[in-house]
């Protein structure tokens, strides 16, 4: 073979190697804070909060009705949806205020894996999965006087596959200032005091003690956010290397703090009125990517953590308004309501605008999907409870290939989903003490979702059978230690 012949094989393979990057789409995923099922209006037409612009973002994509994230609470939530691996496998509870990280050391997470692909990776917003503050710790206790602010901070995002990140870490968690990859901005200087902020508008400041900097506003929050998930898209225009950004919001989560330019938006009081500055903040990040010419080819996932938090039931009474409509439960219960939550993908092109999907889909799911989509072969020890969506994306097949899901938020209540069937409040034989069956101090629960999805009529009582075979089920799946169909 002459050296013309090589040289122009050569020329062909790159050209083929760049028109393969080209195509590879950008991934975003916008991920709201104790967002209610029942605040989306294409799940709950009456609805007292408007989201015109995710609301257009189902028009245009599909909407999942039967969508779940991993818990019922913040973290958890969070780690299985960038893992792949149920929360439950690991531990239950919130990384607290200074608290440790809550992934293995070289755990594959999706923006490592989406990063091998070739994809530029950014998270912006709340990361509530934990730094070694360890490492910059100079006393034992949590004033601004306690830490190193000039030492970069190990363990957070940039140490799980994300080459770009900024936030605040938690909205009501310390440290009060903002964190740029793995360095303080500018270092706290204060303690937190709430007596310095504008008055709160709904429900309490729920902010834990620690260090701040001077002038420190949360209203500022989410639009600071936001303003920098714009930059980072626009950042982006002309670039061939597709992006994956992930936007974990810090909203509407409390404090419920919306800028008074959004008062009055909803019938749904402040919280409402937030979920609009929220909804807000969506359509600005996607106009951003229209703006580069990225729109049809970017896949935009739109979801939140968990349910409403415990105001919605005030709400309810003030305003005529039920956050989780029409589901039974909220934030932390085991229940539809504390876990079912909003769910719209759009990738032009290949889902059919305006459709509806009412196959039972997990957030730990995504893993396993782009993992298919990008060609990443994912290892035994990774992503054990993600189903591959993308045959039903790209409507190859008209049914989703999970059937089953364990749902939990506590360590001592479990409930196992089984087709249209759901048990609520059993644990697994080996978790905690080894017993399996009923959760302290609750009943066991049997309930049809098809015909009572309203969790209304239990039904245990009257299936036997079926409450035991499902209780073999999550034994089943708890015990083997995966649910992926690939493991199997």
């Amino acid at each position: 073979m002459n050296k013309t012949l090589i040289a122009s094989l050569l020329a062909l393979g790159a050209l083929a190697a760049c028109a393969f990057a080209q195509q590879k789409p950008n991934i975003v995923i916008l991920y709201a804070d104790d967002l209610g099922y029942g605040d989306f209006k294409p799940n709950n037409p009456a609805t007292k909060v408007p989201m015109p612009n995710l609301e257009k973002l189902a028009d245009q994509g599909m909407n999942f009705t039967d969508a779940h994230s991993s818990s019922g609470i913040c973290s958890p939530s969070r780690y299985a949806l960038l893992t792949g691996r149920a929360h439950w496998r690991d531990f239950h509870g919130i990384v607290n205020a200074f608290g440790k990280p809550a992934f293995k050391e070289g755990q594959l997470t999706l923006p490592a894996m989406l990063r091998a692909k070739g994809y530029a990776t950014a998270c912006i917003g709340k990361w509530h999965l934990g730094w070694n503050w360890d490492a910059v710790r100079k006393g034992k206790g949590i004033t601004p006087d306690d830490f190193d602010w000039t030492k970069p901070i190990p363990g957070g995002p940039l140490d799980r596959g994300f080459d770009y990140y900024f936030g605040d870490e938690v909205i009501n968690f310390p440290p009060y200032c903002w964190i740029e990859n793995n360095k303080v901005i500018k270092a706290p200087d204060t303690m937190m005091d709430e007596k310095k902020w504008k008055n709160i508008k709904e429900g309490r400041w729920e902010c834990r003690p620690g260090p701040m900097i001077t002038g420190w506003n949360p209203y500022e929050n989410l639009p600071t956010l936001t303003q920098k998930c714009i930059e980072y898209v626009l950042s982006r225009k002309g670039k061939e290397q597709p992006f994956f950004l992930y936007v974990p919001f810090p909203s509407p989560h409390a404090p419920i703090i919306p800028k008074d330019e959004y008062d009055g938006k909803s019938q749904a009081g402040p919280y409402g009125d937030y979920v609009y500055q929220t909804d807000d903040a969506c359509g600005r990040i996607l106009k951003a990517i229209e703006e580069i010419g990225q729109t049809g080819n970017t896949i935009v996932i739109f979801s939140a953590d968990n349910g409403p938090e415990n105001y919605c039931l005030a709400r309810k009474e003030k305003y005529g308004h039920w956050s989780s409509e029409p589901l039974r439960g909220q934030k932390r219960d085991i229940h539809e309501g504390g876990h079912r939550v909003p769910t719209v993908i759009r990738w032009p092109g290949v889902i059919k605008p305006g459709s509806t999907s009412h196959s039972l889909f997990a957030q730990t799911d995504l893993m396993a999907t782009f993992a298919s989509l990008v060609g990443y072969e994912l290892p035994r020890n990774a992503a054990e409870d993600s189903f591959n969506f993308l045959p039903y994306l790209r409507s190859e097949t008209d049914k989703g290939p999970r059937t089953a899901m364990v749902h939990n938020t506590s360590a001592n209540a479990y409930a196992i989903r089984d087709g249209d069937w759901v048990l609520v409040n059993v644990t697994p034989a080996g978790a905690n003490s080894g017993k399996k069956g009923q959760a302290k101090t609750e009943r066991i629960e049997l309930f049809n979702l098809k015909e009572d999805i309203s969790q209304k009529n239990n039904l245990a009582s009257q299936h036997p059978d079926r409450v035991k075979a499902m209780q073999a089920l999550l034994d089943k799946l708890y015990a083997q230690g995966h649910s992926a169909p690939r493991l199997d």
